[in-house]
C-alpha cells in the first residue's frame, strides 16, 4: 500500500516513505528522513534531519522530531536520530539529533512520550519507557528499559537511569538512579524499590524481597558507596541476574548514584 500523503503536506522528494505511511495536513518531512511501514505523522507535525524511524510509530500534531541539537558544541556535519518501532510522540514533543557527526540520538521501541516531552542530543533510550508530560532529558542521558519518568521531571546531562526505575513528578535528578528503585523530590532522593512496578512486570515475591533488602543495604544502613557494594557482593544472592545488574550498575556509575 502506497503512502497516504495529504495534499497540503510538505514532503521532500528525497525522503523515503515505506508502505502504509500516513502524512497529515501541513506536516513537514525533510529530505533525509526515513519513515518505516505504517508510521503516522499527524497534521502540523515535523520530521527533519538525518532521522530514521522504524515501523508503526505515531507522531502527533506539532511534535518536532529530528531537530538540530541545541548543544553549542555543534560544529556541523550530519549527526543522526535513530528510532525503533511502535513509539508514540504526543503533541509538542521535541527530539533532537546528536551533536557530533556520525553519532546518533537513539530511541528503542514501544515507548510513550507524552505532550511537551524533550529528548536532547546523544540520549540513549531503551524500550517500553513512559515519559509523562513535560519530562525533560538533557544531553547524553541514558534510560534503560521500562523506566517511568514523571511529569515535569528534569534529568541532568550524562545521568543514567536503570531498568524499571520510576521517577516521581517534578523530580530534579542530577546523579544516576539504580535499577528497580523509586526516586522523587527536588533535589531527588531515593524512596523505595519500585515494588508495584516489579510485581506488574512478573518479578517473584523472592526477587522483590531480595531487591528490597538490597535497597536497605544501600540507603538505610549508613554505609558509603564502597561499603554498600562490598556488603551486596557478600550477599548469598549476589550472583542472581537481577542482583548482579544492580551491583554492576552501582559499580560502574560515573556520576555517583542518587
Amino acid at each position: 500500500m502506497a503512502a497516504d500523503i495529504h495534499p497540503t503536506a510538505s514532503v521532500d522528494k528525497n525522503a523515503r516513505l515505506e508502505e502504509g505511511v500516513t502524512i497529515g495536513a501541513y506536516a513537514l518531512i525533510g529530505p533525509k528522513v526515513r519513515l518505516g511501514t505504517g508510521t503516522v505523522v499527524h497534521h502540523h507535525a515535523t520530521v527533519e534531519g538525518n532521522t530514521r524511524l522504524g515501523k508503526e510509530n505515531e507522531i502527533f500534531p506539532y511534535a518536532f522530531v529530528g531537530g538540530k541539537t541545541q548543544d553549542l558544541k555543534y560544529k556541523g556535519g550530519d549527526p543522526g536520530l535513530e528510532i525503533g518501532d511502535h513509539n508514540v510522540f504526543r503533541e509538542f514533543c521535541t527530539v533532537h539529533t546528536a551533536t557530533e557527526d556520525e553519532n546518533s540520538t537513539t530511541i528503542g521501541s514501544h515507548n510513550n512520550f507524552m505532550a511537551y516531552c524533550h529528548v536532547a542530543h546523544n540520549c540513549t533510550l531503551g524500550d517500553h519507557i513512559i515519559m509523562s508530560n513535560n519530562a525533560t532529558l538533557a544531553g547524553h542521558v541514558t534510560l534503560e528499559d521500562h523506566c517511568i519518568i514523571g511529569g515535569l521531571t528534569a534529568i541532568h546531562q550524562f545521568c543514567h537511569i536503570g531498568l524499571y526505575a520510576m521517577l516521581g513528578g517534578c523530580a530534579k535528578v542530577v546523579q544516576d538512579v539504580p535499577p528497580y528503585m523509586i526516586c522523587d523530590g527536588n533535589p531527588a532522593k531515593m524512596r523505595a524499590i519500585n515494588r508495584v512496578g516489579l510485581f506488574r512486570a512478573g518479578f517473584s515475591d523472592d526477587e522483590v524481597g531480595i531487591l528490597n533488602q538490597a535497597f536497605k543495604t544501600i540507603y538505610r544502613e549508613g554505609l558509603n558507596r564502597s561499603q554498600a557494594l562490598e556488603k551486596l557482593k557478600q550477599n548469598n544472592q549476589a550472583g542472581t541476574p537481577k542482583m548482579r545488574r544492580l551491583i554492576d550498575f552501582i559499580e560502574n556509575s560515573q556520576r555517583g548514584i542518587t
